[in-house]
């Protein structure tokens, strides 16, 4: 069948540049005569894998000297615990809650302290992202949560919540790198990188120093501190070594292909040729308030689940593949990432509208 269009939410299309020199470099890196799965992650050759992939992302982000830049494990999930041990000293923290990952990292945060929802979207299955200009946070707040971008849902805060003067702490694992962003409007932004940026496995913290602590909650772990990971340089245990030199690969593919600005607007121009099919089609339908719409992810019906059903089953047959939606919400879902390339849309929207006339 060879490289299918591969519009999956996560672990996720790679750019295939980047796929063929790891292909090139498996069983040799640079000449070493291993590969790097295979080095150790207290080698020379190591350290400066994860020191020029740091040195990259800094450059590609613009992080400000005063941000650590952390590369850990446990996936986006395992920093709804870090969050509120690590930042929690008045054990107090608002949540916006405006999908699934929000949710749970709402649920997880109850655990250490008093933890409440300051927003939500979840009387209209979180298609929208609410008015977050002037919302009841707290005076004592330690800081205030979002998931900037729903990968199920579809959604994106175009404009970051009013915090109040309170720290704010994002999780984008799903638009991480797709748009150029100011880190100093963040206390702490994280993401898994399995969306955007390499494989699964990895997730990448950058974090103010000054929230780097160790005032942390007493039973915090000490894996979990994120004061034991930066002083140790992401190396306090074995990284994801293999993963680290991926994202360090992508990196490289995305400064050489003129950086955030340049992503975004090939993001753009992917999104609107989606969106604007789906606004005019009549089978289809999209899922999300239009000034809500998310790059990155795209949601859409037909209203029909067994005409869901053969739409899904139909496209993977044409190489469309991983376009079935969230069990949460059914329908259809196209993860359109930086490595998915235009002309994946493209042909997405020439079988639609095929899918469309055979099936009106």
């Amino acid at each position: 069948m060879g490289r299918v269009y591969n519009f999956s939410a996560g672990p996720a299309v790679l750019p295939e540049e980047v796929l063929k020199e790891a292909a090139a470099d498996m069983l040799d890196y640079k000449g070493c005569g291993m590969s790097v799965m295979e080095m150790s992650h207290r080698s020379k050759m190591f350290q400066d894998i994860i020191d020029t992939a740091e040195a990259d992302f800094r450059e590609l982000v613009g992080v400000p000297e005063n941000y650590k830049v952390l590369f850990l494990q446990g996936g986006g999930s395992l920093q709804f615990s870090a969050v509120p041990l690590n930042l929690m000293k008045n054990k107090v923290a608002d949540y916006i809650i405006t999908g699934n990952w929000a949710k749970k990292a709402f649920e997880e945060a109850q655990k250490y302290g008093d933890v409440k929802a300051v927003a939500s979207s979840a009387d209209k299955t979180y298609s929208y992202i609410p008015d977050c200009s002037d919302l009841p946070i707290r005076e004592n707040a330690d800081y205030v949560y979002i998931c900037e971008n729903n990968t199920i849902y579809g959604t994106k805060y175009h404009k970051l919540p009013n915090t109040k003067g309170k720290i704010l702490v994002s999780d984008v694992s799903s638009c991480f790198l797709s748009e150029p962003v100011d880190i100093t409007k963040y206390g702490v932004m994280y993401g898994g990188v399995q969306k955007n940026i390499g494989p699964a496995g990895v997730v990448i913290d950058v974090i103010r120093e000054d929230l780097i602590r160790d005032d942390v909650l007493p039973f915090t772990p000490n894996l979990l501190k994120w004061k034991t990971q930066a002083d140790k340089g992401s190396m306090f245990n074995t990284p994801n070594c293999y993963g680290i030199y991926i994202c360090g690969l992508v990196f490289k593919w995305l400064k050489k292909n003129g950086g955030l600005t340049a992503a975004k607007e090939r993001n753009e121009k992917k999104a609107k040729v989606l969106y604007d099919f789906l606004d005019e089609s009549e089978l289809f339908k999209g899922t999300v308030r239009r000034e809500d719409r998310s790059l990155m992810n795209v949601p859409f019906v037909t209203g029909n689940e067994e005409l869901d059903a053969k739409f899904v089953k139909e496209a993977a047959e044409n190489g469309l593949v991983n376009l079935k939606g969230h069990r949460t919400v059914g329908g259809m879902r196209a993860s359109i990432y930086n490595a998915m390339p235009y002309e994946g849309v493209v042909k997405l929207v020439e079988f639609m509208k095929k899918f469309e006339t055979e099936n009106k």
